[in-house]
């Protein structure tokens, strides 16, 4: 058996005002009116059955998210009562899969990326739960060929080349500086890490026992209740507080033995900033991105304008600019300060509180 988790429980703070707590960057219609999240899920309904894809999420809106995949079965959008970071994430899945099917396959994926064309991206899926079945004690994880020095990703270096794409991993590195990333780039070694992963369920749950046992015990109750067929919100209310922030690379990846990558031969793009949607949008022939229901623009270039209101929006001389709209709050920056924004959203904070977030 094959299952699908679907990691979905970020904030996206520099997608702001569009982004908010109560409505995250992967529940936004960025791309051709759909959201990366709703895209996420019917690229791996190729591969996995709806019914056997898990979706975790934050509780504030754990009901959203199940709206936005009603092929999903309701009780498979779990909420975390607080962000703890992906190996609890992942480890509060395993857990509920291990209850199910100790001797599943099970691939971790983000919900916030743009993938295309899909097909590659599916082969590489298909191949790795293949490896996976047959190498139950391989943690099996995904890299991008880059294209280009990107010091904002981590890397994964690999050995040698075991065939059909696939190689041994040697290590992780985090987001290096410019120079090293340069040498990454230049060595053809490295690979962006996607943050996405296959192995099966008994491995993943031997890895976090072995690396995160504190969160895999104070855990144990959540599977135990899934097996009876009961409810865990409560537990996990409870069990959360005390977890330890950590994300799978630094909890489990960097440490594992036997570590597989197989490479991704397709656009892989994470739709995280106002830029990025330029990569993904169409331009007019100015270099506008007009992602508005109602926008004009004269003698303007290089901008990004969007909004999810029907509300007139003019712009005048303007270049290089991000022009982002709500109907309680409007960005307006340069694009070279794109970077800022989740400064402004902590400033935000301190003088509003949560209203504006």
């Amino acid at each position: 058996m094959r299952y699908a988790v679907i990691l979905a429980g970020g904030a996206g703070q520099r997608l702001w005002p569009l982004s908010r707590l109560t409505r995250p960057k992967q529940l936004l219609p960025l791309i051709d009116g759909k959201s990366l999240l709703s895209l996420a899920a019917e690229r791996l309904a190729q591969v996995f059955e709806p019914a056997n894809t898990l979706i975790v999420t934050n509780a504030g809106y754990a009901d959203q998210v199940a709206a936005e995949l009603p092929n999903v079965p309701p009780e498979n959008v779990i909420g975390e009562p607080e962000g703890q970071d992906t190996a609890n994430a992942i480890a509060l899945a395993t857990v509920l899969l291990a209850a199910r099917d100790d001797s599943a396959v099970m691939g971790v994926f983000t919900a916030d990326h743009v993938i295309r064309p899909p097909e590659p991206f599916l082969e590489a899926v298909r191949t790795a739960c293949r490896v996976a079945a047959e190498n139950p004690e391989a943690l099996l994880t995904f890299g991008v060929r880059p294209s280009w020095p990107h010091p904002g990703l981590g890397y994964i270096h690999c050995g040698q080349g075991l065939g059909e794409g696939l190689y041994e991993v040697l290590s992780f590195r985090e987001k290096p500086d410019h120079a090293t990333a340069r040498r990454y780039v230049e060595s053809r070694g490295y690979f962006w890490n996607s943050g996405m992963f296959v192995w099966k369920v008994s491995a993943i749950r031997d890895a976090l026992t072995r690396f995160l046992p504190d969160s895999m015990r104070r855990l144990a109750p959540v599977g135990a209740a899934a097996a009876a067929g009961e409810g865990f919100a409560d537990l996990l209310r409870d069990i959360y507080p005390h977890l330890q922030r950590i994300s799978i690379d630094y909890a489990v990846m960097e440490k594992a033995e036997k570590v597989l990558m197989v490479e991704l031969a397709c656009e892989w793009m994470d739709v995280g900033s106002y830029p990025a949607l330029e990569q993904v949008g169409s331009l007019d022939d100015a270099g506008n991105l007009l992602e508005a229901r109602k926008v004009l623009i004269l003698d303007s270039f290089r901008n990004i304008v969007v909004s999810d209101e029907d509300h007139l929006l003019a712009v005048l001389g303007m270049d290089d600019c991000i022009i982002a709209h709500t109907a309680d709050a409007t960005l307006v920056c340069s694009k070279k300060d794109d970077q800022r924004v989740k400064e402004l959203v902590a400033l935000l904070r301190k003088h509003f509180g949560e209203q504006y977030q």
